[in-house]
């Protein structure tokens, strides 16, 4: 039997690639996204074994039943993948606290809420790991000046969602590397 991985965000993106690289490899998937009917097509696109729920990470109750119906369908999760996020990026004078509030909630409190609900099973089976996701260009940040954005980053593009998938992968799988930050960016580091 494969080991279990909860992807929250993965019914598009880096979620996806990442859902779509663990399923070859035989991994039993938990397709999480806000929009059930997207988390579904996801999961069947994937095979026979996967789950699809929707899941508002922001929520703490959500997270919990999440885990819940991922353990009974599944059983323990052995990877947690959190790439859930909104982006609500604008001039700040233009932008709205509650948008503001909203990327926080999605965007860190939802990674804290899932990373603790996974950790309290990993503990209990004295193992597993978690990879966060941060930026890359994906339809979420379509919006954004691209030329400009390029100029920017060393190799001249932005990554592609399946080079960052490799990267998570990698991370998931290397049993021996923890706490660790991977910076899969292209060379944008190296510019600034």
């Amino acid at each position: 039997m494969g080991k279990v991985c909860a992807i929250f965000g993965g019914s598009r993106g880096i979620g996806k690639a990442v859902a779509e690289l663990l399923a070859q490899k035989g991994c039993r998937l938990a397709i999480i996204a806000r929009n059930l009917d997207v988390a579904q097509s996801t999961a069947r696109n994937l095979g026979a074994g996967h789950l699809a729920l929707s899941c508002d990470v922001s929520s703490e109750q959500e997270v919990h039943k999440t885990f819940e119906e991922m353990q009974r369908n599944l059983g323990p999760i052995n990877y947690l993948v959190n790439a859930a996020g909104i982006n609500r990026d604008g001039l700040l004078l233009r932008t709205k606290t509650e948008d503001m509030i909203a990327q926080i909630h999605t965007n860190l409190l939802g990674t804290m809420l899932t990373c603790k609900a996974a950790v309290k099973v990993m503990i209990q089976q004295q193992g597993g790991a978690i990879v966060n996701i941060g930026f890359i260009h994906t339809e979420m940040t379509a919006h954004l000046e691209e030329d400009q954005l390029k100029k920017a980053i060393l190799l001249g593009r932005f990554g592609e969602p399946h080079e960052v998938a490799q990267a998570v992968v990698f991370l998931l799988e290397s049993s021996y590397v923890t706490g660790s930050v991977l910076v899969v960016d292209g060379g944008l580091q190296l510019m600034t």
